[in-house]
């Protein structure tokens, strides 16, 4: 074997540089928020929504009602896999401040309570040759063999310790390599995205709060197409601009939202009707809208608390009343502001 350390291949563009620019700006406009008299409140939601949005990416279907049943104790209907799959994510997101990012030790020690009770040998690397799979079932590659996981997974750490590249660019490369190299039977995906998680979280604390995965959900294909684009490529640039995005959208689609809700607090108004209820989430959409055109309705739906068919119920509401109009189709389309 090669004495040489371990780079993996990946290019940093022009697109990364500029999202990595508008993250820095925005996480101190969240950790304000997170900061406030709701932050507690907020983080609690916020772990939900992960804990919904990385289980329901693998094909979990249990709704963010149930998942809050269950975190409290609650007896629930249905699949008993899904179940455990929302339980092992709560145990794994309840501890990833305790996990130290850069030891392979603690990411066995996550995988084993990710995936307690769902696979035969939690916590320990595969033993058998696999398939990378998408959403869809479609083989996206072929793992490398399961002799060779120990020392690829040992180089990542190597490189990851090493790399002077910020944390932004780091867990994202280390989040599709991990993916690459596949080193569980089961629980890749829900364990990759946890860790870049438990990277960011260990540079800026305000990336615990932040249910990225929620969004990563809202935007599965465009996940799994970008890591067919960087296998394909042999580099993962553009795995790297995908979260990089992911990341920027769900930090500003949060900060608008309570930045609203704030500045309508401050008013004080003594008048709480069901009305300006309604006008206050009416001005959250809008200002979303106004923002990010092309935002999707799950993203509105995590940035207003609200259900998606609240969120329909909503939009519905705002084109009867001419204020926003919809150009093109709903997939590749976006909203106009009127």
């Amino acid at each position: 074997m090669s004495s040489e350390k371990y780079i993996p291949p990946y290019k940093v563009s022009g697109k990364a540089m500029n999202l990595i620019a508008e993250i820095a700006a925005a996480i101190e406009r969240y950790r304000i928020i997170l900061e406030g008299p709701d932050g507690v409140r907020l983080r609690k939601i916020n772990h939900i929504r992960t804990i919904r949005g990385t289980t329901a990416i693998e094909g979990n279907t249990l709704t963010e009602e149930q998942i809050t049943a269950i975190l409290a104790g609650k007896r629930v209907s249905g699949p008993q896999r899904e179940i455990d799959e929302v339980k092992g994510a709560h145990a794994a997101y309840e501890a990833i401040e305790s996990f130290n990012p850069y030891s392979i030790d603690d990411l066995l020690k996550a995988h084993g309570l990710m995936t307690k009770g769902l696979v035969d040998r939690p916590g320990k690397f595969r033993n058998c040759n696999v398939g990378v799979m998408d959403g869809a079932g479609n083989v996206v590659h072929m793992a490398p063999p399961f002799a060779n996981v120990p020392s690829l997974v040992k180089d990542l750490f190597a490189w990851l310790a090493d790399s002077e590249d910020p944390v932004l660019i780091k867990s994202c490369v280390f989040h599709y390599e991990f993916e690459f190299i596949h080193p569980f039977p089961d629980g890749n995906g829900r364990t990759g995205r946890l860790w870049q998680t438990a990277l960011l979280g260990s540079w800026r604390n305000e990336f615990y709060g932040a249910p990225v995965e929620n969004i990563v959900w809202a935007h599965q294909q465009e996940y799994y197409q970008a890591i067919r684009a960087s296998t394909a490529a042999g580099e993962c640039g553009p795995f790297i601009d995908f979260m990089l995005d992911k990341i920027l959208r769900t930090l500003k689609a949060k900060g608008q939202a309570y930045e609203i809700a704030a500045a309508e607090t401050d008013k004080k108004t003594n008048k709480k009707t069901i009305e300006k209820t309604n006008k206050k989430t009416d001005q959250k959409i809008l200002s979303i809208m106004k923002s990010m055109p092309d935002v999707t309705l799950a993203e509105l739906a995590n940035a207003t608390g609200l259900s998606v068919a609240g969120v329909r119920w909503n939009i519905r509401k705002l084109k009867d009343a001419n204020l926003i109009r919809r150009v093109g189709p709903d997939k590749g389309g976006h909203w106009e502001v009127v």
